[in-house]
């Protein structure tokens, strides 16, 4: 593809406001595992499926394509810099952040607007990236005003976007 085509494409897609969430699981040794995701949408509500997408060239790809479970954190406007952390490479991500192993061992976020603990439902191919649908087990529901991703920027939705 011509890199023309994929710049129009990503411009228009960056003009795409989205939420912004982190997904967590655990690699095979325990070890917290986490992303910064902005592709994701809800799917059903009978049964309750959620929809995420990963980079086929991710490092953690295997981890979370063939773990059991996963967290989506539907970020908090407060959270931009723990949004950055997610997404850096090279920084321990657990160690800069306030988390906590889930009693069925996920580790956890402290602060975001909404948590949907997930069982994997199933994957299916999708170019170069691969996607994820989650059956939603258990919601934590923190009624916080969402974290927004616009134009490379993050911001929290404006007072008058109520109005």
């Amino acid at each position: 593809m011509n890199n023309e085509k994929i710049n129009d494409f990503k411009q228009v897609m960056g003009n795409y406001p989205t939420g912004v969430t982190v997904i967590t699981t655990t690699a095979p040794d325990g070890t917290p595992v986490g992303m910064t995701v902005n592709s994701f949408a809800s799917v059903s509500l009978d049964p309750m499926l959620i929809l995420w997408s990963i980079d086929k060239r991710v490092s953690t790809y295997n981890i979370f394509t063939n773990a059991k479970q996963f967290a989506v954190h539907i970020l908090a406007a407060d959270q931009a810099e723990l949004c950055a952390l997610f997404a850096s490479h090279g920084l321990d991500r657990f160690k800069n952040s306030d988390w906590e192993m889930s009693a069925e061992g996920l580790p956890i976020i402290k602060g975001a607007a909404g948590v949907l603990h997930c069982g994997m439902h199933t994957t299916v191919g999708g170019g170069d990236h691969r996607i994820l649908i989650g059956q939603v087990k258990h919601i934590d529901n923190h009624g916080k005003e969402p974290l927004l991703y616009h134009r490379r920027k993050f911001d929290a939705i404006p007072e008058s976007f109520y109005e």
